[in-house]
């Protein structure tokens, strides 16, 4: 999340976990929904830097931590299901 600052990333964070959690059909609170995203946004830079793919600013930020996020309720559900 380069160039959006502390302020930013928390409020791409907290959208970023909304959406995944709407995505997926999931229901959880606003600090649930703020660590998934920051954490997911963890996820997203760094598949999004391996595969090469440029982000900057809000739109790119929130398109990645998104994704990231998405992919670690995604995961988390399937641990969760098998234990």
């Amino acid at each position: 999340m380069s160039g959006v600052g502390i302020i930013g990333a928390i409020i791409i964070g907290i959208l970023a976990g909304w959406i995944a959690e709407k995505v997926l059909k999931r229901n959880h609170g606003l600090l649930t929904n703020l660590i998934v995203g920051l954490v997911g946004a963890l996820i997203g830079a760094f598949i999004a830097n391996a595969l090469g793919i440029n982000f900057g600013g809000w739109i790119g930020s929130l398109l990645v931590s998104t994704a990231g996020a998405i992919l670690l309720l995604f995961v988390l559900g399937l641990i969760k299901r098998k234990a």
